[in-house]
């Protein structure tokens, strides 16, 4: 029991030192707690306000506070506040300099720092046990606690070795904190830290400013795109999995006209602290981060968190989309998902030793689930997570805003539950759903549960159904998972007595994924699909160009070609940068001939009043143009083209194919200082006549017409740039 004395001094303590005249859910029993010097365990979901139950004790408390922590960004970021708020707190780790950490070890000693924030592998070190013995250590706080487990989504070994280091400080009081932690973990935690007998303070994870969904991975760039112009101004976190991708991604929004700056671990330390503080600072509104981003960021109006890549676990899942929304106002949580994301994760995993690279798919295993899943999504988190949501639907996810199908499946569940029984609870998702369907691999062989009742008996669905229905029934609690094996399902109660007394039970169909590419739109002439476009526009296009073709006495692919008009067609450019960005365009094309179609496609938007390229068109980055820039700078010198290709490896095949597509996006080349080396004027003159009186521009055309006989493949290409520079751009 709290007395009101001790509670009124707490309180006190924490206006006088945080500014707040209340504690939030659990803080208060649990700081009180550790001033007892008992052992506590707490979970509490990101944004709850974890780091004030050890920030506030160590003031409270005489002596030094170490609280371990898993990364550099972590510690700065609460040091920093800590600062601010006239609290000497430190940190030590590896960016410190000799003379800093000497001073630093003497301020400890004269009792001047309250809390020391250490990396675990700076504990390895004896220097620092030796250091640490001779100041007035008050208690230990291990910050991030589920990197203790094995089972946990960013298992750490150093971690592991905690226990022994504390050990060598003598009997400290220990308080453990996560935000994430299966009841596995939890208990996985608890036994690697000896803490068996702490205290535990499990406080709901249950988000309810949060609106989750998740989305195909299709068109990914331009539905980022909307998203982001629908939000714009407001501060997000965009996590990827590669470095690479977060360059790429970062520069995209940032030619898109966000302020957007990238984080990564292979950033230079002093461009990833700057970034980092500017989009603390409000100087940047985007991060695009890998993993690495965030723990610790104690940003409080971060309106959405978008996983443009599926990540590793759930628990990576809930922290990361716990970023959103820590002020309890709005946060939207956002995943594009494919399964060629998973495939990619699971590369990542062949390395790996045979029990994490089995730990690595279970935990992948579990996201493709959440992903696919028909059930209320806050219902599937809170459940993972050992918390039972009764609501019937929550109205902050897709899958309640959108219910899918749902179907009677009462007589599958009651099949399920007899398998599981007849297989004497004893096995996983995978070995169910084969008895089930009668598929008879060498572990149902070796059992003999060919010869159960129960064998076979859902042959007329698929393996997916099936898998579906279990995740299902686990989520409504007629199943379990066994928390000593792994993978392995029980039978719960509710499960025992619907099998006694059957009643209707009604499932819902999984989101189907197979269609969700993860396409990288990087092609430069991305062909749009036929079904696409905006026929009726398309064909007013088409009647335009013949009529300005006409005029000019030219080919009408030479205006623009079929492609570039379906893509009109999709988009609606109402302005010159929105059609320069058309492929195959290009701002030349735009001065020569844009003019007429802009009028069109403007008159055609305002009648049928109709979302515009301004919504939809993603301006593509420029580092893909790199290349393409030193291809025209060589040729404007008049580099011999072999020279050019040699000097970047590319082939001459590849280097045409280059040329092409600069003189397709509407830039005009002057190639005439290679060209009149291998033809004459009348060679050039004929294969000029033949493109100005062809309906297309193809090169299989017109290799097979016999007036282009005596030309190669590679002088009909050059012709045809050479053409084109001419007329078309």
């Amino acid at each position: 029991m709290i007395v009101a004395e001790e509670k009124d001094t707490l309180r006190e303590k924490l206006k006088e030192i945080f500014g707040y005249t209340q504690f939030r859910g659990n803080q208060e029993v649990v700081i009180k707690n550790i001033l007892e010097g008992k052992n506590t365990f707490v979970i509490m979901p990101t944004g709850a306000g974890k780091s004030l139950c050890y920030q506030l004790p160590a003031m409270v408390k005489d002596g030094l506070a170490i609280i371990i922590s898993p990364l550099i960004a972590l510690m700065k970021n609460q040091v920093d506040q800590l600062n601010a708020y006239g609290i000497n707190a430190r940190f030590l780790n590896s960016t410190l300099s000799k003379s800093e950490i000497t001073r630093l070890k003497k301020d400890c000693i004269n009792g001047e720092v309250k809390l020391l924030y250490v990396a675990p592998e700076s504990l390895n070190k004896e220097e620092y046990i030796e250091f640490l013995l001779k100041t007035n250590v008050s208690f230990v706080a291990i910050d991030e606690a589920h990197c203790i487990s094995e089972w946990g989504h960013d298992f750490r070994p150093e971690y592991r070795k905690i226990k022994t280091m504390i050990a060598q400080l003598g009997n400290l009081p220990v308080i453990a904190l996560t935000a994430t932690a299966t009841p596995k973990v939890q208990i996985d935690i608890q036994k690697n830290l000896q803490m068996e007998d702490a205290d535990v303070f499990v406080s709901s994870f249950n988000r309810k400013n949060l609106f989750y969904e998740v989305r195909p991975k299709k068109e990914t760039k331009k539905q980022l795109i909307k998203f982001l112009k629908d939000n714009k101004g407001k501060s997000g976190i965009i996590y990827c999995l590669s470095r690479k991708k977060v360059e790429e991604i970062a520069q995209l929004l940032n030619v898109n006209g966000f302020k957007a700056a990238p984080y990564h671990a292979g950033l230079d330390p002093d461009v990833r602290v700057k970034n980092q503080d500017d989009f603390l600072n409000e100087e940047v509104d985007i991060i695009v981060a890998t993993i690495a981003f965030g723990m610790g960021i104690d940003k409080p109006d971060v309106r959405f968190v978008i996983h443009y890549d599926v990540p590793k676990s759930l628990e990576g899942y809930y922290q990361e989309t716990g970023r959103a929304g820590r002020d309890g106002l709005e946060g939207f949580c956002l995943m594009f998902y494919s399964h060629n994301d998973l495939s990619k994760l699971e590369k990542f995993n062949k390395d790996k030793s045979v029990q994490e690279r089995e730990n690595a798919r279970i935990l992948l295993q579990e996201m493709e689930f959440y992903a696919e899943s028909p059930v209320c999504r806050r219902k599937q988190l809170l459940h993972y997570f050992g918390e039972e949501f009764t609501e019937e639907n929550c109205g902050a996810c897709d899958n309640c805003v959108h219910p899918r199908e749902r179907y009677d499946g009462t007589e599958y569940v009651k099949l399920i539950l007899e398998a599981v029984q007849q297989t004497n609870e004893r096995f996983g998702l995978s070995h169910l759903v084969n008895v089930v369907r009668g598929t008879e691999d060498e572990y149902v062989k070796s059992y003999s549960h060919s010869e159960l009742p129960v064998f076979g008996k859902g042959a007329d669905e698929g393996a997916d159904f099936w898998k579906s229905v279990i995740r299902q029934a686990l989520i409504y609690q007629y199943l379990e998972k066994d928390i000593d094996s792994v993978g392995v399902l029980k039978i719960k109660q509710k499960g025992i007595k619907f099998l006694k007394h059957p009643h209707p039970i009604e499932l819902a169909r999984d989101h189907d994924f197979t269609t969700a590419i993860d396409e990288e739109e990087s092609s430069e002439r991305t062909p749009i699909n036929s079904k696409a476009y905006d026929t009726k526009l398309f064909e007013m296009l088409k009647t335009l160009r013949k009529k300005i073709a006409k005029e000019k006495n030219l080919p009408p692919y030479v205006i623009f070609q079929d492609p570039s008009l379906e893509e009109m067609a999709t988009t609606y450019p109402t302005s010159k940068e929105e059609l320069a960005s058309v492929n195959g365009v290009g701002m030349g094309k735009v001065q020569k001939f844009g003019k007429s179609f802009l009028e069109l496609i403007k008159g055609y938007v305002e009648e049928n009043d109709i979302e515009t390229a301004a919504d939809v068109v993603v301006k593509s980055s420029v580092n893909k143009s790199k290349i393409k820039i030193f291809i025209i700078q060589q040729i404007d010198r008049k580099v011999d083209l072999e020279e050019i290709a040699e000097s970047k490896s590319l082939s001459f095949e590849d280097l045409l194919n280059e040329i092409e597509n600069i003189c397709y996006s509407g830039t005009k080349l002057n190639l005439d200082y290679y060209i009149d080396d291998m033809l004459d004027d009348s060679k050039q003159e004929q294969i000029f006549d033949y493109f100005l009186n062809s309906e297309t521009d193809s090169l299989e055309t017109a290799l097979q017409d016999e007036d282009m006989s005596d030309f190669s493949e590679e002088e009909i290409r050059l012709m045809r740039i050479k053409f084109l520079s001419e007329y078309a751009n």
